[in-house]
């Protein structure tokens, strides 16, 4: 393959073709001034040689002329294209950045997920009723996914444990009530012992003199 045929911009098209253009005049003329100089030897060229060859040469530098006009649009749009292909790859730089940065973020939630996956949750050790026997008691969660069913298990085990909670300090305050009832009873009691005790020693004079008069 050819480097013409790599060529595909229009504008560098032109360039190789102008070139080509006048290298061939170029070249033309390099001949017809050999041939002219071979015919006429040391005799003076006529008008109409000489004519001939300012043409050629006249066609020549406007050739030349365009071709130097075509390779400095080209090289503008060259350094234009070139601008443009820095400014592209910045942005495809950024873009690529970016794209690592998003790649890294949704590696690093990956393994969050996982971790929180395999993570051993307090409420996976909790004694909650079988899930049969909570739909028993609560059929409206039939229906639910494993998520709502596993709150709602939770929150009725809460309950249950609020409740008993809630039973536990009233036969706590009834123990209370109960041990203090006791004690009033033991101190009446023991009060009464001592008031018995001092009504025998108050009876005793009594009973030595009914003992006297028998």
């Amino acid at each position: 393959m050819t480097v013409d045929a790599l060529i595909t911009d229009p504008s560098l098209a032109s360039v190789i073709e102008t070139s080509k253009g006048a290298r061939d005049q170029a070249l033309a003329l390099v001949d017809l001034i050999a041939q002219t100089n071979e015919t006429a030897g040391s005799a003076p060229l006529g008008p109409g040689v000489l004519g001939e060859i300012s043409k050629q040469q006249k066609l020549l530098n406007t050739n030349i002329a365009h071709m130097r006009g075509l390779h400095r649009t080209a090289h503008f749009r060259a350094r234009e294209t070139k601008a443009q292909t820095t400014e592209a790859r910045h942005e495809v730089d950024k873009l690529h950045l970016h794209l690592q940065n998003l790649y890294y973020e949704q590696r690093h939630l990956e393994g969050e997920i996982q971790a929180c996956d395999s993570f051993d949750h307090t409420y996976q050790n909790l004694p909650l009723i079988p899930v049969e026997d909570f739909l028993a008691i609560h059929p409206e969660h039939a229906d639910g996914d494993e998520n709502a069913l596993m709150v709602a298990r939770i929150n009725h085990e809460r309950a249950e444990r609020e409740a008993l909670e809630q039973q536990r300090l009233e036969l706590h305050k009834r123990k209370q009530k109960l041990i203090a009832d006791n004690k009033k009873r033991r101190d009446d009691l023991a009060s009464l012992d001592k008031d018995l005790e001092k009504f025998i020693d108050a009876a005793k004079p009594i009973q030595k003199l009914f003992e006297k008069v028998v």
